[in-house]
This record gives C-alpha cells, sequence and structure tokens, in this order.
C-alpha cells in the first residue's frame, strides 16, 4: 500500500504544483521560485524569500509532505468507511474541501505567513484545482488498488 501512496502522492503533489505555478504566473505574474519560497515562508517568515535554492527545495519538500498526508490519510480512511467505495467524484470533492480547509484554516494560521482575509474568488480557484489535481488522482488510486487487492491482484 506505501508504494501506491508515494506514487500517488508524486502524481497528485506535481499536477497540484504544476497548476499553482500557472495559476500564480497568470494572475499575478509570480514565477514558480517565489512560490515555493511562499511555501517555505510558513516555517522560516519572510526570511524564505531573502533564500536561494535551499528555499526552494524546502518549499518543494513541505508541499510533498502535505499531499503525502493527504494522501495516506485517504488510503488509511478508505477501507474502514464504506460510503467512499462508490463515486470518484465525491471522494475528489472531499478531499478538496479538506485539503483546502486544513490548508487555510489551520496550517497557514499556525504558520509564519499567518491567517489571511477569505476570499471567495481565490477559495474557489484553490478548491477547483484541489478537486481536479489532487481529489481525482488520490481518490482514483485508492478506488483502483483497494479493487484489486479485493480482487486479490
Amino acid at each position: 500500500m506505501w508504494r501506491q501512496i508515494l506514487n500517488t502522492t508524486v502524481i497528485a503533489g506535481s499536477l497540484d504544483i504544476v497548476a499553482a505555478f500557472v495559476q500564480a504566473y497568470i494572475s499575478n505574474k509570480i514565477p514558480p521560485d517565489i512560490v515555493l519560497k511562499y511555501i517555505a515562508s510558513g516555517m522560516f517568515g519572510d526570511k524564505a524569500f531573502e533564500g536561494g535554492i535551499d528555499m526552494i527545495v524546502v518549499g518543494l519538500f513541505f508541499h510533498f509532505t502535505i499531499a503525502f498526508a493527504c494522501v495516506a490519510v485517504f488510503f488509511i480512511v478508505y477501507p474502514k468507511l464504506k460510503i467512499l467505495h462508490h463515486r470518484i467524484v465525491l471522494n475528489s470533492l472531499i478531499i478538496a474541501l479538506t485539503a483546502w480547509s486544513m490548508t487555510h484554516l489551520v496550517i497557514i494560521p499556525l504558520s509564519k505567513i499567518g491567517p489571511r482575509p477569505f476570499e471567495l474568488k481565490s477559495a474557489l480557484t484553490a478548491i477547483g484545482i484541489l478537486f481536479l489535481c489532487v481529489g481525482l488522482p488520490i481518490a482514483y488510486s485508492a478506488k483502483q488498488f483497494f479493487k484489486k487487492k479485493a480482487n486479490g491482484i
């Protein structure tokens, strides 16, 4: 199972960070290195923006750590909750809403970034990205993995 979790983390995490890069650049002309330094600033504050490749790597590490947590939790919960065995789209929405809520209501407020004002357009964009890039790959991967496991494959 852990191999599938790692593979799914790479897929979902990669899709999500690329979508974040594209969205940040299209909306505000923010380049990818600044996106990753912003992620690192959760731990290091404004000093992250003064850093170089080290802070970029730290931001990428934190991003994939959060992606791994999303994947691992879903894979652990999936066999225990039969309701999750039916609809990939519903699971994707649950994953997206949970990931957005945890990030924006818990992780960011507790980080050195601090609380941010709620903006509906920004929230809907983020949830949409999470739905497509994180939720769908995780929900599909879990369904396929546990279906194969149930069939003895």
